[in-house]
């Protein structure tokens, strides 16, 4: 299951690490993804969200 953001769908993404020299090698960049407790109509479902989304009040967390 592939680590996505479930708010703002915000995914994994490729590129590359460059050297000093200038040699180039592949990376990834993952988003800091957390599984927490969220109010949803009223009910508490969990939602992976990344930590972005939860600083910017995006959700509401369950208590």
């Amino acid at each position: 299951m592939a680590k996505v953001c479930e708010v703002c769908g915000k995914s994994p993404s490729t590129g590359n690490t460059i050297s000093h020299s200038n040699k180039k090698s592949k990376r990834w960049w993952k988003p800091n993804v957390q599984k927490v407790r969220v109010l949803v109509d009223g009910k508490v479902k969990r939602m992976r969200v990344c930590t972005s989304c939860l600083k910017a009040g995006k959700v509401q967390r369950a208590v």
